[in-house]
């Protein structure tokens, strides 16, 4: 069989995961990405073992995990600092084979970008066209005319390769709250165990990297593009200065000009990932609240589970229906967990938030884990092992 050639649109976690697992089956590859190089400045990320399975079959599990963190514990604790659930991550690890890594995302993209040869990634390159009408698709961008067997648009949110193919799709919709991220600078003492404490229509969580920094997140229910009218470390410090230690003093140990905020979305339900010798891949095809720590692991799953529907069959759009089939039920299906889990958290009215605390109080620690199972125990096509459940309502 002749080579074939791949573009992939975006050069994120999703596009260089696709663009490696082709790579490795000795596809030619291309990473069109808009910026001027392949960076990234986000805070942390959390890759539960899904995500690690995933990187395992892109030859990089190993590499990737020993940049990370791993906390011995962590959970969930109300606004007076008291425990609701705990989470045991040994027994994380016993239950699904890996532990929950968390590192910088700036680490993770670096560790991909490195596993692909220098000539495939293109940056300044943004995407003008996509045309799937012929026998190949063409993309056009700033450096040219791109004509290959495959097109995976792995784009973001706001995917130009969706606008282009799927142009009477929903656009993104707003989760009704916004999101700070940050990373503190080396503690002498970090907290042992991480955990995301939960208010009235707010919560704020923190988790161990390496080096002594922790990734701290906050969230606060807000109309969208609703502006602060001071810096955000400021608003943070308002909004969360008085919350149960740790968290003052990890506040106090950001640097005050890092804060990154975003406002929250989600992808309403596409009816397909694939139009002919085009697939949607991570955001760009079913992007999610982070309430889960999904979105970055799922999109690993999709490059991994595309990668193996093309093994083997010259048939490019056939190999994409089998991408299509095994990939949007779950993670159309994990969009709206995600969704239900953050609706959950940020609770406003005090006797929901009441229920909801002791709700979380009475629910036993394995029986937590074992609702995770869905979505944890996912094996990649082809693996001896089998996936320990497969994700629903």
């Amino acid at each position: 069989m002749p080579q074939r050639a791949a573009t992939i649109v975006g050069g994120g976690i999703g596009g260089l995961a696709a663009a490696i697992a082709l790579h490795r089956r000795g596809w030619h590859v291309e990473v069109l990405e808009r910026a001027r190089e392949f960076t990234e400045i986000g805070a942390g990320i959390s890759l539960w073992p899904n995500a690690l399975r995933a990187l395992e079959g892109l030859g990089l599990g190993g590499a990737v995990r020993a940049l990370g963190a791993v906390e011995a514990a962590g959970g969930v604790r109300d606004r007076q600092g008291r425990w609701l659930s705990r989470t045991d991550n040994a027994e994380l690890a016993r239950r699904f084979g890996h532990p929950l890594v968390v590192l910088h995302r700036a680490d993770l993209l670096r560790a991909l970008a490195e596993a692909l040869p220098a000539g495939s990634l293109r940056p300044d390159s943004e995407v003008s066209a996509v045309d799937g009408s012929g026998p190949r698709p063409v993309v056009g961008h700033r450096g040219g005319e791109s004509r290959p067997d495959l097109v995976i648009g792995a784009d973001g949110l706001r995917s130009a390769v969706r606008r282009a193919l799927w142009p009477d799709a929903a656009g993104p919709r707003y989760a009704g709250y916004t999101a700070w991220r940050m990373v503190t600078e080396p503690l002498p003492e970090p907290p042992a165990e991480g955990a995301a404490t939960w208010g009235c229509g707010a919560r704020f969580g923190y988790t161990a990297l390496p080096g002594g920094r922790m990734y701290c997140f906050a969230t606060a229910s807000l109309p969208a593009g609703a502006a602060s009218g001071s810096s955000e470390y400021a608003e943070l410090l308002r909004r969360f200065g008085s919350w149960p230690a740790p968290i003052p003093a990890l506040l106090a140990a950001v640097p005050a000009k890092t804060v990154l905020r975003h406002d929250l979305y989600d992808l309403p339900p596409l009816p397909s990932f694939v139009h002919g010798r085009v697939a949607l891949l991570g955001d760009a095809a079913h992007a999610m609240t982070p309430n889960l720590g999904q979105g970055a692991c799922q999109a690993l799953e999709d490059a991994v589970t595309l990668a193996h529907c093309l093994d083997g069959t010259p048939d490019v759009a056939a190999a994409l229906r089998s991408y299509d089939l095994l990939r949007r039920p779950r993670t159309q299906a994990i969009t709206r967990r995600s969704a239900r889990l953050g609706a959950v958290g940020q609770l406003s009215w005090p006797p929901a938030v009441l229920l909801r605390n002791t709700a979380a109080r009475l629910m036993p620690a394995r029986a937590a884990l074992r609702s995770m199972t869905p979505v944890l125990g996912w094996s990649a096509p082809g693996d001896r092992a089998t996936a320990k459940g497969s994700e629903g309502d």
